[in-house]
């Protein structure tokens, strides 16, 4: 078999979440790149995997990825893991991806868990267009650009002990912007705690929350409320140029950065509207 790279998504809390392609592809690895061996390991022996690990994280990334490509070169298969969830993903291992790419290396990336997907499906908030913002910044300033800033839902990692914080922020720039905080995600106390920014601020003003958490945050009423009524507006023109509602709706959403369904929504219920208004 030819040497070759398999990133390998972990379960983010619960290891019966892992895959039989992760699990298959971890027997047949002639090594493991891994953050933390020790805690690869649990998950291994739950399994009866006994490939040898290596470590592989944020201070040796660039001298291990020279070394595990050297191998690959020589006929390998490593496996990629990061503690929990799809490695690169706010996780160690752009460098070996990056690097085994410029090799001509094959690189297989299996499917698996990811803590911001089950986040922000459980959050209850527009899914169908969202930005992935890794751990949110820890200067004030920098939170109030990035909670300021229009665009879709917001997904982040987030410290439980900064939460308060990042949270008081959101509050003082819009404190009605709908907000979920979900922890301890496929764990025994797995919890998803939805409301608006100024009474989850409120809530964890005194106690934070504890575990792991990913912050979903909405979309701005007024911002998308605006890009969604212009984007409307110009599908509306298109279609009374002849154009078809749904063709023309997906090239207005390449032009506006919104979801296709989002801006044929936004045109049906003006169109629903304008009916409305004329019948009346």
């Amino acid at each position: 078999m030819s040497g070759r790279l398999v990133v390998c998504p972990t379960p983010i809390g619960n290891l019966e979440d892992i895959t039989l392609r992760v699990l298959a592809a971890l027997r047949e690895a002639d090594v493991i790149a891994c953050e933390d061996t020790r805690h690869t390991r649990v998950l291994l022996d739950r399994y009866g995997v006994s490939a040898p690990l290596v470590s592989y994280h944020e201070h040796n990334e660039d001298r291990r990825s020279a070394e595990l490509v050297g191998r690959m070169r020589g006929g390998e298969v490593v496996a990629l893991v990061s503690d929990a969830g799809m490695p690169l993903v706010s996780d160690p291992g752009y460098v070996l991806v990056r690097a085994s790419v410029a090799a001509g290396l094959p690189v297989e990336v299996l499917p698996g868990p990811s803590a911001a997907i089950a986040a922000l499906v459980a959050s209850a908030l527009p899914a169908d267009s969202w930005r992935f913002a890794g751990f949110l910044p820890r200067k004030r300033g920098d939170l109030r650009r990035l909670f300021e800033a229009p665009g879709p839902t917001l997904v982040a990692f987030e410290s439980p002990r900064r939460v308060p914080a990042s949270l008081e922020v959101l509050a003082e720039v819009d404190p009605v912007r709908p907000v979920a905080v979900a922890r301890e995600l496929t764990k025994a106390h797995e919890e998803v705690v939805r409301g608006s920014a100024s009474e989850l601020a409120a809530r964890y003003a005194e106690e934070p929350p504890r575990g792991e958490v990913v912050l979903v945050i909405g979309p701005s009423a007024d911002a998308a409320g605006g890009d969604e009524r212009a984007a409307a507006e110009a599908l509306a023109r298109l279609v009374e140029a002849g154009a078809r509602p749904r063709p023309a709706a997906a090239v207005v959403a390449e032009l506006t950065g919104l979801s296709a369904n989002a801006v044929y929504r936004a045109y049906t219920e003006r169109s629903r509207a304008q009916q409305t208004e004329d019948e009346g």
